[in-house]
């Protein structure tokens, strides 16, 4: 397993990749899609999409976890309730009362758990579970979300961009999913507006 692996690699519409790091393993599983519009980028919708999440970010290279099609409705319910938690947060909004008891109840069941290896190494303990799963990232949710960068969940602010993310810079002034994505497209339209010819009428 990897500990320092932050963030996933997510493609733009012309297909590029950039790195987006949201800065929390539960606003990860926000980039699987979501409710309303955001189901178009479902990615939960069979057990090949779970493990392929799972061996992309902070969980690399993911618990050896069996996930049967009955078990994506409960994944997705936590996601689905994570993205209007994450939003309230972001919009400083109330938090929905529904929503908060999807993440307790997931995360009143025992989390993934990790052992030492003989040789000094830390690795996922077998008999890991999709409840399991689910109740990591519930906790990591209510860490989020009741912690002191729970004023810093964000939206990127570009107009046509929705991800969220926790800003964990030293200045709190990060306004961007990802520099190399919308905040260079930021300074491009800024840098043509600046040097379009002035209209002389």
């Amino acid at each position: 397993m990897t500990e320092a692996a932050t963030g996933l690699t997510l493609y733009t519409p012309e297909g590029r990749p950039y790195r987006f790091d949201p800065g929390a393993l539960c606003l990860e599983l926000l980039t699987t899609g979501g409710p309303g519009p955001l189901a178009r980028y479902e990615v939960l919708d069979t057990p090949a999409g779970l493990h392929a999440w799972l061996t992309a970010g902070r969980l690399a290279p993911g618990p050896p976890l069996t996930v049967e099609p009955a078990d994506l409705p409960a994944v997705r319910e936590l996601r689905d309730a994570l993205h209007g938690l994450a939003a309230a947060r972001a919009h400083l909004r109330p938090l929905e009362p529904a929503e908060v008891a999807v993440v307790n109840a997931a995360a009143a069941d025992a989390p993934l758990a990790v052992r030492m290896t003989p040789e000094g190494h830390r690795e996922w303990a077998p008999g890991a579970t999709v409840a399991a799963l689910r109740s990591t990232i519930a906790r990591d949710a209510i860490a989020l979300f009741t912690g002191p960068h729970a004023h810093r969940v964000r939206e990127c602010g570009a107009h046509d961009c929705f991800l969220l993310f926790v800003d964990t810079s030293r200045p709190g002034r990060r306004r961007w999913c990802a520099m190399e994505r919308c905040g260079n497209r930021q300074k491009v339209r800024t840098h043509r507006a600046r040097t379009a010819p002035k209209d002389p009428g």
